[in-house]
Protein backbone atom coordinates (compact mmCIF):
# COMPACT_ATOMS: atom_id res chain seq x y z
CA UNK A 1 0.00 0.00 0.00
CA UNK A 2 1.42 3.37 -0.56
CA UNK A 3 2.04 5.67 1.92
CA UNK A 4 -0.79 8.00 -0.09
CA UNK A 5 -3.11 5.57 0.95
CA UNK A 6 -1.90 4.75 4.14
CA UNK A 7 -4.66 6.34 6.70
CA UNK A 8 -3.32 8.46 9.83
CA UNK A 9 -5.02 6.21 12.30
CA UNK A 10 -2.71 3.39 11.21
CA UNK A 11 0.44 5.12 10.94
CA UNK A 12 -0.09 6.81 14.58
CA UNK A 13 -1.57 4.09 16.83
CA UNK A 14 0.50 1.27 14.85
CA UNK A 15 3.33 1.54 18.03
CA UNK A 16 0.67 1.49 20.31
CA UNK A 17 -1.34 -2.10 19.59
CA UNK A 18 0.33 -5.43 19.82
CA UNK A 19 -0.83 -7.68 17.63
CA UNK A 20 -2.20 -11.29 18.07
CA UNK A 21 0.16 -14.20 16.74
CA UNK A 22 2.63 -11.81 15.30
CA UNK A 23 5.55 -9.86 15.86
CA UNK A 24 5.20 -6.24 17.33
CA UNK A 25 6.15 -5.15 14.07
CA UNK A 26 3.95 -7.12 11.92
CA UNK A 27 2.10 -5.22 9.16
CA UNK A 28 -1.70 -5.23 8.87
CA UNK A 29 -4.35 -3.97 6.16
CA UNK A 30 -6.32 -1.44 7.19
CA UNK A 31 -9.68 -2.23 6.35
CA UNK A 32 -12.66 0.86 5.47
CA UNK A 33 -16.02 -1.28 5.52
CA UNK A 34 -17.36 -4.84 5.12
CA UNK A 35 -20.38 -5.52 3.55
CA UNK A 36 -21.52 -10.03 2.15
CA UNK A 37 -18.36 -11.49 1.44
CA UNK A 38 -16.04 -8.30 0.93
CA UNK A 39 -13.69 -5.97 2.58
CA UNK A 40 -12.98 -2.61 1.64
CA UNK A 41 -9.33 -1.58 2.22
CA UNK A 42 -8.34 2.01 2.75
CA UNK A 43 -7.35 2.50 -0.60
CA UNK A 44 -10.15 1.37 -2.40
CA UNK A 45 -9.22 -2.19 -3.25
CA UNK A 46 -11.67 -5.24 -2.33
CA UNK A 47 -10.89 -8.36 -0.94
CA UNK A 48 -13.12 -11.12 -1.24
CA UNK A 49 -13.01 -13.09 2.56
CA UNK A 50 -12.31 -16.57 2.37
CA UNK A 51 -11.86 -16.97 6.53
CA UNK A 52 -14.83 -15.24 7.14
CA UNK A 53 -13.84 -13.31 10.57
CA UNK A 54 -11.93 -16.31 11.81
CA UNK A 55 -14.78 -18.72 10.77
CA UNK A 56 -17.62 -16.71 12.50
CA UNK A 57 -19.03 -14.28 9.92
CA UNK A 58 -21.29 -17.56 8.37
CA UNK A 59 -24.13 -14.82 7.00
CA UNK A 60 -21.05 -12.81 5.40
CA UNK A 61 -20.54 -8.94 7.20
CA UNK A 62 -22.73 -6.60 8.06
CA UNK A 63 -25.77 -8.57 7.40
CA UNK A 64 -28.58 -6.06 7.07
CA UNK A 65 -30.88 -8.04 9.81
CA UNK A 66 -28.22 -8.68 12.51
CA UNK A 67 -27.80 -5.30 12.27
CA UNK A 68 -31.47 -4.13 12.63
CA UNK A 69 -31.15 -6.53 15.90
CA UNK A 70 -28.46 -4.27 17.50
CA UNK A 71 -30.32 -0.81 16.65
CA UNK A 72 -32.96 -2.12 17.84
CA UNK A 73 -31.50 -3.79 21.07
CA UNK A 74 -29.54 -0.43 21.52
CA UNK A 75 -32.50 1.90 21.63
CA UNK A 76 -33.55 -0.10 24.84
CA UNK A 77 -29.58 -0.64 26.32
CA UNK A 78 -26.57 -2.38 25.14
CA UNK A 79 -25.64 -3.73 28.37
CA UNK A 80 -27.00 -4.63 32.38
CA UNK A 81 -24.83 -6.47 34.62
CA UNK A 82 -26.55 -10.22 34.87
CA UNK A 83 -25.98 -11.22 38.61
CA UNK A 84 -29.67 -10.32 39.90
CA UNK A 85 -31.00 -8.57 36.68
CA UNK A 86 -32.69 -10.61 33.49
CA UNK A 87 -32.73 -9.18 29.96
CA UNK A 88 -34.95 -10.78 26.86
CA UNK A 89 -32.19 -11.55 24.21
CA UNK A 90 -30.38 -13.83 27.06
CA UNK A 91 -32.94 -15.56 28.34
CA UNK A 92 -34.65 -15.90 24.63
CA UNK A 93 -31.43 -16.94 23.13
CA UNK A 94 -30.92 -19.47 26.16
CA UNK A 95 -34.25 -21.22 25.44
CA UNK A 96 -33.49 -21.71 21.49
CA UNK A 97 -30.14 -22.81 22.40
CA UNK A 98 -31.74 -25.61 24.35
CA UNK A 99 -34.11 -26.88 21.82
CA UNK A 100 -31.55 -26.30 18.59
CA UNK A 101 -29.00 -28.19 20.37
CA UNK A 102 -28.86 -32.20 19.74
CA UNK A 103 -29.74 -34.05 22.98
CA UNK A 104 -31.16 -32.72 26.29
CA UNK A 105 -29.55 -29.55 27.30
CA UNK A 106 -31.31 -27.97 29.94
CA UNK A 107 -29.06 -25.08 30.98
CA UNK A 108 -27.08 -22.78 29.50
CA UNK A 109 -24.05 -19.86 30.59
CA UNK A 110 -23.16 -16.87 28.47
CA UNK A 111 -19.84 -15.41 28.19
CA UNK A 112 -17.72 -13.51 25.77
CA UNK A 113 -15.59 -16.00 24.11
CA UNK A 114 -13.83 -19.27 23.08
CA UNK A 115 -11.49 -19.74 25.11
CA UNK A 116 -13.87 -18.53 28.16
CA UNK A 117 -16.46 -20.89 27.05
CA UNK A 118 -14.56 -23.87 27.62
CA UNK A 119 -13.12 -23.03 30.75
CA UNK A 120 -16.32 -22.63 31.97
CA UNK A 121 -16.77 -25.86 31.01
CA UNK A 122 -13.83 -27.22 33.22
CA UNK A 123 -15.49 -25.27 36.29
CA UNK A 124 -18.55 -27.28 35.66
CA UNK A 125 -17.15 -30.36 35.79
CA UNK A 126 -14.81 -29.96 38.51
CA UNK A 127 -17.74 -28.42 40.81
CA UNK A 128 -19.82 -31.31 39.29
CA UNK A 129 -16.88 -33.72 40.60
CA UNK A 130 -16.81 -31.80 43.66
CA UNK A 131 -20.96 -32.48 44.04
CA UNK A 132 -20.94 -36.16 43.66
CA UNK A 133 -17.55 -36.86 45.68
CA UNK A 134 -15.28 -37.42 43.06
CA UNK A 135 -12.59 -35.37 44.53
CA UNK A 136 -9.36 -36.48 43.22
CA UNK A 137 -10.91 -35.55 40.07
CA UNK A 138 -8.98 -32.26 38.73
CA UNK A 139 -7.34 -33.19 35.97
CA UNK A 140 -8.90 -33.24 32.29
CA UNK A 141 -7.83 -35.14 29.11
CA UNK A 142 -7.47 -33.94 25.72
CA UNK A 143 -6.03 -35.10 22.50
CA UNK A 144 -3.49 -34.67 20.30
CA UNK A 145 -3.85 -32.25 17.55
CA UNK A 146 -5.92 -30.69 19.46
CA UNK A 147 -7.45 -26.26 20.23
CA UNK A 148 -8.99 -25.38 23.01
CA UNK A 149 -7.84 -21.86 23.89
CA UNK A 150 -5.25 -19.20 24.81
CA UNK A 151 -5.96 -18.72 28.59
CA UNK A 152 -3.81 -20.20 30.86
CA UNK A 153 -6.65 -23.21 32.21
CA UNK A 154 -7.49 -23.94 28.15
CA UNK A 155 -3.46 -23.80 27.25
CA UNK A 156 -3.16 -27.27 28.66
CA UNK A 157 -5.43 -28.89 26.80
CA UNK A 158 -3.67 -28.08 23.31
CA UNK A 159 -1.68 -30.26 21.56
CA UNK A 160 1.65 -29.15 23.58
CA UNK A 161 4.29 -30.14 20.97
CA UNK A 162 2.55 -29.14 17.53
CA UNK A 163 0.14 -26.15 18.92
CA UNK A 164 0.74 -22.48 19.43
CA UNK A 165 1.66 -22.98 22.94
CA UNK A 166 4.99 -24.95 22.69
CA UNK A 167 6.77 -22.53 24.16
CA UNK A 168 4.69 -23.02 27.35
CA UNK A 169 5.66 -26.55 27.86
CA UNK A 170 6.64 -27.83 31.52
CA UNK A 171 5.13 -23.89 32.70
CA UNK A 172 2.29 -25.41 33.53
CA UNK A 173 0.63 -28.62 34.98
CA UNK A 174 -0.21 -30.35 31.94
CA UNK A 175 -3.49 -32.43 31.08
CA UNK A 176 -3.96 -36.09 29.78
CA UNK A 177 -3.11 -36.14 26.34
CA UNK A 178 -3.91 -39.07 23.85
CA UNK A 179 -4.21 -40.24 20.25
CA UNK A 180 -7.47 -40.10 18.97
CA UNK A 181 -9.26 -43.24 18.49
CA UNK A 182 -8.96 -44.02 15.23
CA UNK A 183 -8.36 -47.44 15.13
CA UNK A 184 -8.06 -50.88 17.51
CA UNK A 185 -4.64 -49.73 18.52
CA UNK A 186 -5.43 -46.24 19.71
CA UNK A 187 -9.06 -47.17 21.02
CA UNK A 188 -7.43 -49.53 23.47
CA UNK A 189 -4.84 -46.95 24.38
CA UNK A 190 -7.32 -44.73 25.42
CA UNK A 191 -9.41 -47.02 27.15
CA UNK A 192 -6.78 -48.02 29.25
CA UNK A 193 -5.35 -44.30 30.02
CA UNK A 194 -9.68 -43.86 31.06
CA UNK A 195 -9.21 -46.78 33.25
CA UNK A 196 -6.06 -46.11 35.00
CA UNK A 197 -6.57 -42.62 35.21
CA UNK A 198 -10.44 -42.19 35.45
CA UNK A 199 -10.50 -41.08 39.05
CA UNK A 200 -8.51 -38.24 38.44
CA UNK A 201 -9.87 -37.17 35.36
CA UNK A 202 -12.90 -34.86 35.22
CA UNK A 203 -14.21 -34.50 31.82
CA UNK A 204 -12.46 -35.48 28.30
CA UNK A 205 -12.61 -32.61 26.02
CA UNK A 206 -12.55 -33.07 22.47
CA UNK A 207 -13.51 -30.96 18.89
CA UNK A 208 -15.86 -32.60 16.76
CA UNK A 209 -15.24 -34.06 13.26
CA UNK A 210 -12.27 -31.16 13.04
CA UNK A 211 -9.28 -30.24 14.95
CA UNK A 212 -9.49 -26.16 14.07
CA UNK A 213 -6.53 -23.93 15.07
CA UNK A 214 -4.46 -27.16 15.39
CA UNK A 215 -4.15 -27.80 11.83
CA UNK A 216 -7.92 -28.35 10.34
CA UNK A 217 -7.32 -32.52 10.65
CA UNK A 218 -10.20 -34.10 10.17
CA UNK A 219 -11.79 -37.25 12.04
CA UNK A 220 -14.78 -39.35 11.25
CA UNK A 221 -18.12 -39.45 13.52
CA UNK A 222 -16.54 -42.95 14.27
CA UNK A 223 -14.25 -41.43 16.66
CA UNK A 224 -16.74 -39.41 18.90
CA UNK A 225 -18.92 -42.59 19.04
CA UNK A 226 -16.04 -44.71 20.51
CA UNK A 227 -15.21 -41.23 22.87
CA UNK A 228 -18.73 -41.27 23.98
CA UNK A 229 -18.58 -44.64 24.87
CA UNK A 230 -15.47 -45.09 26.38
CA UNK A 231 -16.29 -42.35 28.94
CA UNK A 232 -19.44 -43.86 29.82
CA UNK A 233 -17.72 -46.99 30.79
CA UNK A 234 -15.56 -44.96 32.55
CA UNK A 235 -18.00 -42.86 34.57
CA UNK A 236 -15.87 -39.49 32.74
CA UNK A 237 -18.01 -36.49 32.06
CA UNK A 238 -17.56 -35.26 27.90
CA UNK A 239 -16.95 -32.15 26.56
CA UNK A 240 -17.50 -30.89 22.91
CA UNK A 241 -15.74 -27.85 21.77
CA UNK A 242 -18.17 -27.02 18.87
CA UNK A 243 -16.49 -23.18 18.94
CA UNK A 244 -15.48 -23.47 15.34
CA UNK A 245 -17.76 -26.86 14.23
CA UNK A 246 -20.80 -25.68 14.86
CA UNK A 247 -23.77 -23.55 13.04
CA UNK A 248 -23.18 -25.39 9.82
CA UNK A 249 -19.62 -24.92 9.14
CA UNK A 250 -19.44 -28.73 8.90
CA UNK A 251 -22.45 -29.11 6.88
CA UNK A 252 -24.95 -30.12 9.20
CA UNK A 253 -25.86 -27.54 12.23
CA UNK A 254 -23.60 -29.02 14.83
CA UNK A 255 -20.83 -31.60 14.10
CA UNK A 256 -22.15 -34.12 16.57
CA UNK A 257 -25.19 -34.44 14.32
CA UNK A 258 -22.84 -36.82 12.05
CA UNK A 259 -21.92 -38.86 14.85
CA UNK A 260 -25.25 -39.18 16.92
CA UNK A 261 -23.64 -38.84 20.18
CA UNK A 262 -23.95 -35.73 22.40
CA UNK A 263 -21.40 -34.67 25.47
CA UNK A 264 -22.37 -33.68 28.84
CA UNK A 265 -21.26 -30.29 28.27
CA UNK A 266 -21.12 -28.21 25.26
CA UNK A 267 -18.83 -24.88 24.22
CA UNK A 268 -20.46 -23.03 21.41
CA UNK A 269 -18.87 -19.54 20.24
CA UNK A 270 -17.63 -18.18 17.08
CA UNK A 271 -20.36 -18.26 14.53
CA UNK A 272 -23.07 -17.66 17.65
CA UNK A 273 -23.55 -14.12 17.23
CA UNK A 274 -22.67 -14.37 13.34
CA UNK A 275 -19.63 -13.07 13.86
CA UNK A 276 -20.40 -9.61 14.86
CA UNK A 277 -19.59 -9.31 18.91
CA UNK A 278 -18.11 -11.67 21.10
CA UNK A 279 -20.17 -14.40 22.74
CA UNK A 280 -19.83 -17.77 23.84
CA UNK A 281 -22.16 -20.48 25.28
CA UNK A 282 -21.59 -23.42 27.71
CA UNK A 283 -24.06 -25.36 27.91
CA UNK A 284 -24.68 -28.62 30.57
CA UNK A 285 -26.90 -31.95 29.80
CA UNK A 286 -29.75 -31.76 32.26
CA UNK A 287 -28.32 -34.74 34.02
CA UNK A 288 -25.34 -32.47 34.86
CA UNK A 289 -27.39 -29.60 36.08
CA UNK A 290 -29.51 -31.63 37.84
CA UNK A 291 -26.68 -32.44 39.84
CA UNK A 292 -26.49 -28.86 40.76
CA UNK A 293 -29.79 -28.31 41.03
CA UNK A 294 -30.63 -30.71 44.07
CA UNK A 295 -27.71 -30.58 45.96
CA UNK A 296 -26.66 -28.27 48.88
CA UNK A 297 -22.63 -28.47 48.35
CA UNK A 298 -20.99 -25.50 48.36
CA UNK A 299 -20.18 -26.23 44.86
CA UNK A 300 -23.48 -26.21 43.38
CA UNK A 301 -23.21 -22.59 43.20
CA UNK A 302 -20.96 -22.07 39.81
CA UNK A 303 -18.11 -19.79 40.35
CA UNK A 304 -18.07 -17.36 37.46
CA UNK A 305 -19.76 -14.42 36.44
CA UNK A 306 -18.20 -12.33 33.96
CA UNK A 307 -19.17 -8.76 34.13
CA UNK A 308 -20.01 -8.50 30.74
CA UNK A 309 -21.65 -11.98 31.12
CA UNK A 310 -24.97 -12.54 28.44
CA UNK A 311 -24.13 -8.78 26.13
CA UNK A 312 -28.06 -7.51 25.45
CA UNK A 313 -26.53 -6.74 22.63
CA UNK A 314 -24.42 -9.50 21.86
CA UNK A 315 -27.28 -11.50 22.50
CA UNK A 316 -30.07 -9.93 20.13
CA UNK A 317 -27.35 -10.50 17.57
CA UNK A 318 -27.37 -14.74 18.28
CA UNK A 319 -31.09 -14.03 18.15
CA UNK A 320 -31.06 -12.59 14.86
CA UNK A 321 -28.57 -14.92 14.06
CA UNK A 322 -30.40 -17.96 14.41
CA UNK A 323 -33.32 -16.30 12.60
CA UNK A 324 -31.76 -16.35 9.29
CA UNK A 325 -30.55 -20.04 10.08
CA UNK A 326 -34.22 -20.25 10.46
CA UNK A 327 -35.24 -18.32 7.33
CA UNK A 328 -32.36 -19.29 5.01
CA UNK A 329 -30.70 -22.04 3.25
CA UNK A 330 -27.70 -21.98 5.16
CA UNK A 331 -27.16 -25.77 5.54
CA UNK A 332 -27.72 -26.18 1.59
CA UNK A 333 -25.14 -23.15 1.10
CA UNK A 334 -22.52 -25.26 3.20
CA UNK A 335 -23.59 -28.40 0.82
CA UNK A 336 -22.77 -26.51 -2.45
CA UNK A 337 -19.55 -24.90 -0.97
CA UNK A 338 -18.39 -28.39 -0.34
CA UNK A 339 -19.22 -29.30 -3.45
CA UNK A 340 -16.73 -26.28 -5.56
CA UNK A 341 -14.20 -26.63 -3.02
CA UNK A 342 -13.60 -30.35 -3.75
CA UNK A 343 -14.02 -29.94 -7.49
CA UNK A 344 -11.59 -26.65 -7.63
CA UNK A 345 -9.10 -27.42 -4.55
CA UNK A 346 -8.57 -30.72 -6.72
CA UNK A 347 -5.91 -29.53 -9.03
CA UNK A 348 -2.69 -28.94 -5.50
CA UNK A 349 -3.15 -32.16 -5.50
CA UNK A 350 0.17 -34.12 -6.24
CA UNK A 351 1.70 -30.91 -6.53
CA UNK A 352 5.27 -30.91 -5.49
CA UNK A 353 5.00 -29.89 -1.51
CA UNK A 354 1.59 -30.44 -1.58
CA UNK A 355 0.86 -33.37 1.54
CA UNK A 356 -2.91 -33.46 1.36
CA UNK A 357 -6.28 -31.54 -0.08
CA UNK A 358 -9.33 -32.20 2.11
CA UNK A 359 -12.47 -30.76 2.21
CA UNK A 360 -15.46 -30.99 5.18
CA UNK A 361 -18.34 -28.81 4.89
CA UNK A 362 -17.30 -25.32 4.27
CA UNK A 363 -13.82 -26.09 4.92
CA UNK A 364 -11.46 -26.60 2.22
CA UNK A 365 -7.50 -27.78 3.42
CA UNK A 366 -4.52 -27.55 0.91
CA UNK A 367 -2.10 -28.74 3.42
CA UNK A 368 1.87 -28.31 2.43
CA UNK A 369 4.91 -30.48 3.97
CA UNK A 370 6.39 -27.43 5.25
CA UNK A 371 5.28 -23.73 6.57
CA UNK A 372 2.85 -21.97 4.59
CA UNK A 373 3.11 -18.38 6.21
CA UNK A 374 5.42 -17.44 3.72
CA UNK A 375 2.54 -17.15 1.65
CA UNK A 376 0.24 -14.83 3.41
CA UNK A 377 1.90 -11.57 1.31
CA UNK A 378 0.57 -13.53 -2.22
CA UNK A 379 -2.85 -13.32 -1.50
CA UNK A 380 -4.27 -9.78 -1.28
CA UNK A 381 -3.18 -9.12 -5.36
CA UNK A 382 -5.81 -11.50 -6.40
CA UNK A 383 -8.08 -9.85 -4.60
CA UNK A 384 -8.58 -12.02 -1.91
CA UNK A 385 -8.02 -12.30 2.00
CA UNK A 386 -6.46 -15.96 2.89
CA UNK A 387 -4.72 -16.21 5.80
CA UNK A 388 -2.16 -19.54 6.06
CA UNK A 389 -1.09 -20.87 8.90
CA UNK A 390 1.56 -23.23 9.89
CA UNK A 391 1.59 -25.46 7.22
CA UNK A 392 -2.25 -25.65 5.45
CA UNK A 393 -3.44 -23.06 3.22
CA UNK A 394 -7.36 -22.85 3.72
CA UNK A 395 -10.97 -21.18 3.40
CA UNK A 396 -13.75 -21.09 5.26
CA UNK A 397 -15.88 -18.39 3.36
CA UNK A 398 -19.23 -17.07 5.01
CA UNK A 399 -22.17 -19.70 4.10
CA UNK A 400 -23.49 -17.04 1.84
CA UNK A 401 -21.31 -16.99 -0.45
CA UNK A 402 -21.99 -17.02 -4.31
CA UNK A 403 -20.30 -19.20 -7.32
CA UNK A 404 -18.12 -16.33 -8.76
CA UNK A 405 -16.06 -15.16 -5.35
CA UNK A 406 -16.09 -18.81 -4.54
CA UNK A 407 -14.03 -19.34 -7.61
CA UNK A 408 -11.83 -16.50 -6.92
CA UNK A 409 -10.63 -17.89 -3.83
CA UNK A 410 -9.94 -20.92 -4.84
CA UNK A 411 -8.19 -20.02 -8.30
CA UNK A 412 -6.01 -17.95 -6.04
CA UNK A 413 -4.67 -20.90 -3.98
CA UNK A 414 -4.45 -22.95 -6.90
CA UNK A 415 -2.20 -19.83 -8.75
CA UNK A 416 -0.08 -19.25 -5.59
CA UNK A 417 0.49 -22.83 -4.37
CA UNK A 418 1.31 -23.48 -8.31
CA UNK A 419 3.35 -20.94 -8.38
CA UNK A 420 5.39 -21.70 -5.09
CA UNK A 421 5.09 -25.27 -5.89
CA UNK A 422 6.71 -24.78 -9.33
CA UNK A 423 9.69 -22.76 -7.36
CA UNK A 424 10.97 -25.68 -5.24
CA UNK A 425 11.82 -27.58 -8.15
Amino acid sequence: MSSSHTPSWLTDGRPAIWPPYARLDADALPVASASGVRLTLSDGRELIDGIANWWSACHGHNHPAIRAALHEQLERFPHIMFAGLAHEPAYRLAERLTKLVPGDFSRVFFTESGSVSVEVGMKIALQHAMIVGRRYATRFLSFRGGYHGDTLATMPLCDPEEGMHAMFSGVFNPGLLADLPHDAETTAALDRLLADSAREIAAVVVEPLVQGAGGMKFHGPEVLQTIRRLCDRHGVLLIFDEIFTGFGRTGTMFAMEQAGVTPDILCLSKALSGGTLPLAATLASRAVAQVFETSDHPAAVLMHGPTYMANALACAAANASLDLFEQEPRLQQAAAIAAQLTAELEPCRGLTGVADVRVLGAIGVVQLDRDADVLRSRFPPFGVWVRPFRDIVYLTPPLTIDRADLAQLTGAIVQVVGDWSRGLK
